[in-house]
């Protein structure tokens, strides 16, 4: 049961990294798409 408990709480950290990396993306891409539309440059 120990060990099942320590491979889940191992296995969480890359699944939030995962998540935390998807939204960061889906925002750039969101915003890169928007200042394309206006024709402003993103930076």
């Amino acid at each position: 049961m120990e060990s099942i408990l320590l491979t889940v709480y191992v296995l969480v950290w890359p699944l939030l990294a995962g998540i935390v990396l998807f939204v960061i993306t889906a925002g750039f891409v969101k915003e890169w798409r928007e200042a394309r539309r206006e024709g402003r440059d993103l930076i």
